[in-house]
């Protein structure tokens, strides 16, 4: 995708370095700032603080962590010390994982001396298959958007958190099937909620905004409101885990708008890769919730009158909060996966169908 007109990925590795650049996220909408990660405890760090986001690309950037750990410390006991390390940074995405796995498959067979460069070379692929994946996502659910489009003269999707090409190395989940609908010339519009208390919402609005795609966004509680009404055609969010059943694990809010979807007779589309898909995992029961830090509720981030950003506690350090960041939404609610290979239902049998080797595994 791009930014201000230039082609550019979420994390890339700089040549000859040893380090790799990602865009902090924490940062944004307000202000695009680029950072550098020279070694396994500042990738921990931008993975646990948000810097970096969003179930793929946290799997991808653990990849590139291993590679930075492989370049100061090569043995076995560093190479699990670092998986371990990454492991811990976030319980629900489970790319997380899936990775960490791959790259220990990778490189605990070699010898000390060539594991910092097939780490490296194995972090880029697994960035190059992210980016092919999404496309495929897109190319696939570009097909539902079709049959969704024709009812009115435009389409009106709603989303939810930010699964576009922030959330990934390019593309996207969910919003690369409306870029590729706004590509094809298809007249669309989105509704984005600012899915608090993280508003990643407004990162998608971002992303949105320097695609040229048209879009409003909400206030969460909108949307139910939306749907009854019949103001929206269809629902497509992300993932950040799909159990073996279909029950998939979103952002917190995901729940909801599927209830309100399926009163309101719309069809709620999931999008996720394979690295997404945890057939390990039997239902949504067994998916950890992570809970994050409190003050994400007490404290609001923006900017003032004058543009400087800053913080401000809408809630006294005494509040009792809880902060859940994910929610369970049932495969029943599920319209469709659309993944890679294909569209499917949510299910076990549908996922099988597309994922005919995992049968037995």
């Amino acid at each position: 995708m791009r930014v201000d007109g230039t082609p550019t990925r979420t994390i890339w590795p700089l040549a000859n370095a040893d380090a790799v650049e990602i865009i902090d996220q924490t940062a944004l909408p307000h202000a695009y700032r680029v950072l550098r990660l020279d070694s396994l405890a500042e990738v921990a760090q931008a993975i646990c603080s948000m810097q970096v986001r969003g179930a793929p690309l946290i799997g991808v950037t653990a990849a590139y962590g291993l590679a930075l750990a492989m370049v100061r410390g090569n043995d076995d006991a560093a190479l699990l010390a670092a998986v371990d390390t990454l492991a811990a940074t976030r319980p629900t995405a489970v790319n997380l994982r899936w990775v960490l796995a791959r790259m220990r498959r990778c490189l605990a067979p070699l010898p000390r001396a060539e594991r910092a460069e097939a780490a490296w070379q194995e972090a880029a692929r697994i960035a190059d298959e992210d980016v092919e994946q999404c496309r495929q996502i897109g190319r696939h659910g570009l097909q539902l958007l079709r049959s969704a489009s024709g009812a009115r003269d435009r389409l009106q999707i709603m989303t939810h958190c930010n699964a576009g090409w922030l959330a990934t190395v390019d593309y996207g989940t969910a919003l690369a099937p409306v870029y590729a609908a706004f590509d094809a010339g298809i007249d669309v519009h989105v509704w984005v909620s600012e899915t608090r208390p993280r508003n990643q919402g407004l990162l998608t609005a971002w992303e949105l905004a320097q695609h040229g795609v048209p879009h409003t966004v909400i206030a969460d509680n909108a949307a139910g409101l939306l749907l009854a009404r019949g103001d929206i055609d269809t629902v497509i969010v992300g993932a950040d885990r799909i159990a073996a059943n279909g029950d998939v694990a979103n952002k917190i809010g995901t729940y909801l708008k599927a209830l309100a979807a399926a009163a309101a007779g719309v069809p709620f589309y999931v999008a996720a890769p394979r690295s997404t898909i945890d057939f390990a995992c039997p239902s949504g029961a067994e998916i950890p919730i992570e809970e994050r830090a409190v003050d994400e509720l007490r404290i609001v981030h923006g900017r003032d009158a004058g543009g400087v950003r800053g913080q401000l506690q809408q809630l006294p350090a005494s509040a009792s909060v809880v902060n859940p960041a994910f929610d369970i939404t049932p495969a029943k609610l599920v319209s469709s996966l659309i993944t890679e290979r294909a569209c499917c239902p949510a299910s076990a049998a549908g996922l099988l169908s597309l994922y005919p080797e995992e049968r037995h595994a």
